[in-house]
């Protein structure tokens, strides 16, 4: 284990409910990340998984349950808040939008603007954001033609390595990929494997929710498995295999007490 970090996580969510009707989605839950790690958190549908990472994003409010950023309990009670503490979320959908370029998309709804009388005038500083474009790009050693191609003419790689790019403007500490290598090929998978590496390497904590264990085992420091809302293994991905995390997910094997 790494020391210190195992006892005081960077973010955890302690005894975690959340009904939705009859629904009980999230079941006295733990949930912890440690800083620097890459947690992968798996499960089949309806183990829980969307409602645990919209919990975290403030997008969902438990009924019951705690959160905990650096050991001292705070309050995320909508996506600002979550934003705040430094938690950035990457969705499947990517909330790109096609019709703009690169440049554009990493700013959207945090333009830069022009100082002097132009700032009065709301005068976008395009050669600023361009700057800071492709520094941020060539940080991450993401590829693509130019910061000026519009996104919808990238790859499917390309796109997502665009959109955890953005998510990084605000400098968070930690961020969350749901199925980021959903529906890619090959290659376009090799690219975001290592851009979560990279991710890792400039300390920030990253949670990848994914269904593919390959991929899982490629990144991950530790998995959580969660089975009907509740967790049902935790395994330092160094020390299990494939088969024993599809146990936890299917449920033939059941977390015992140790």
């Amino acid at each position: 284990m790494e020391g210190s970090t195992a006892e005081q996580p960077l973010f955890a969510l302690r005894g975690a409910m959340k009904r939705f009707g009859a629904v009980q989605a999230l079941r006295g839950l733990d949930f912890e990340v440690r800083e620097g790690e890459v947690l992968a958190l798996v499960g089949d549908n309806g183990a829980g998984k969307s409602t645990l990472v919209k919990a975290i994003a403030g997008i969902y409010q438990p009924d019951e349950g705690d959160y905990y950023w650096k050991g001292q309990k705070v309050s995320i009670t909508g996506p600002q808040d979550a934003t705040a503490l430094g938690i950035a979320t990457v969705y499947q959908d990517l909330a790109l939008c096609d019709n703009l370029d690169v440049v554009s998309n990493l700013f959207l709804g945090s333009e830069r603007f022009s100082g002097g009388p132009q700032h009065l005038l709301r005068v976008l500083d395009e050669t600023a954001m361009e700057h800071e474009s492709h520094q941020l790009l060539d940080q991450l050693a993401v590829s693509i033609p130019s910061v000026r191609t519009e996104v919808g003419t990238l790859s499917g790689g390309q796109r997502q390595q665009v959109a955890v790019a953005r998510s990084l403007l605000g400098n968070p500490k930690m961020v969350m990929l749901d199925e980021p290598t959903a529906a890619l090929g090959v290659a376009q998978t090799a690219q975001v494997l290592q851009l979560i590496k990279r991710l890792k390497e400039r300390g920030l904590s990253v949670i990848v929710i994914s269904h593919n264990m390959a991929d899982v085992f490629e990144v991950a420091d530790r998995i959580f498995v969660m089975r009907l809302g509740g967790e049902n293994g935790i395994y330092d991905a160094k020390d299990t295999d494939r088969d024993e995390v599809i146990a936890a997910i299917t449920g033939s094997k059941i977390k015992d007490a140790a």
